[in-house]
């Protein structure tokens, strides 16, 4: 079982994951979680500095920010995506949320197939505020159809498979591993206020037997026309359970 650890700071709890980001968050007693999208993406270095004057706004710290969805131009290369978190991370270290090798943030990256961003950008965050602990209050980070720390590209599940039977497998191995990240933090699927999808596949053929079944859209499924983030992946989800929604800028 991986550890839940508490993260006092920033008002939540979240499940130990790779050097990018955690595999989940969960708010603390006392505490909820927020989610707001930008109206545009942001540029990295513009969403950050929007991210904590909204969080100042709030009367909320930097350490209040518990999950970020990125948008990229195109798929990382397994080199590529390495490059592209030492800087990421880089600003949650200075913002204290990377501590003794541990990432607090959850987070999702994907790159739109139409229209993508020209540089990396934020699309949304997650972060606590005081709150009924009681509400909804988790976020789940994206998983693609690959085993974090296993061989790239070998341990792909169904590599180079985007037939209705591979892309069926890959979404049952990616809901197998969404499920085990909430029962890291102690949520299952009736408390997910959203559902998101995320590839350039059709996924209807397993849609109603391998998502709608076992409970993943009592909220609906939002699907993105993206692709994850590192190239030969084809198939993404992330979910949340959050109290509140909003959209920042014009």
């Amino acid at each position: 079982m991986v550890e839940l650890i508490e993260f006092a700071n920033g008002g939540y709890a979240f499940l130990a994951g790779v050097y990018p980001y955690s595999q989940g968050v969960t708010a603390l007693p006392g505490f909820a979680i927020e989610r707001a999208r930008f109206a545009r993406p942001l540029p990295l270095a513009q969403g950050f500095a929007a991210i904590a004057a909204h969080l100042a706004s709030l009367g909320r710290p930097r350490a209040a920010l518990c999950a970020a969805e990125l948008r990229s131009p195109r798929p990382f290369s397994f080199g590529g995506f390495g490059e592209f978190n030492q800087g990421y991370v880089a600003v949650l270290e200075q913002w204290g949320l990377f501590r003794n090798g541990l990432n607090a943030v959850a987070r999702s990256n994907v790159a739109p197939e139409i229209n993508p961003p020209a540089e990396p950008s934020f699309h949304a965050f997650c972060y606590t505020v005081p709150g009924d602990a009681a509400s909804a209050a988790f976020v789940v980070a994206g998983c693609g159809e690959w085993p974090e720390g296993g061989r790239f590209p070998e341990d792909i599940v169904a590599r180079g498979d985007a037939s209705p039977k591979g892309m069926r497998t890959k979404a049952r191995w990616v809901l197998d591993m969404m499920e085990a990240r909430m029962g890291g933090l102690g949520v299952g699927w009736p408390g997910a206020t959203a559902t998101q999808a995320y590839t350039v596949h059709d996924l209807y053929p397993f849609l109603g037997d391998e998502i709608v079944r076992r409970g993943a859209a009592a909220a609906g499924l939002t699907w993105h026309y993206c692709r994850p983030p590192i190239a030969e992946l084809e198939y993404e989800m992330d979910a949340r359970g959050v109290a509140l929604e909003r959209v920042l800028g014009p």
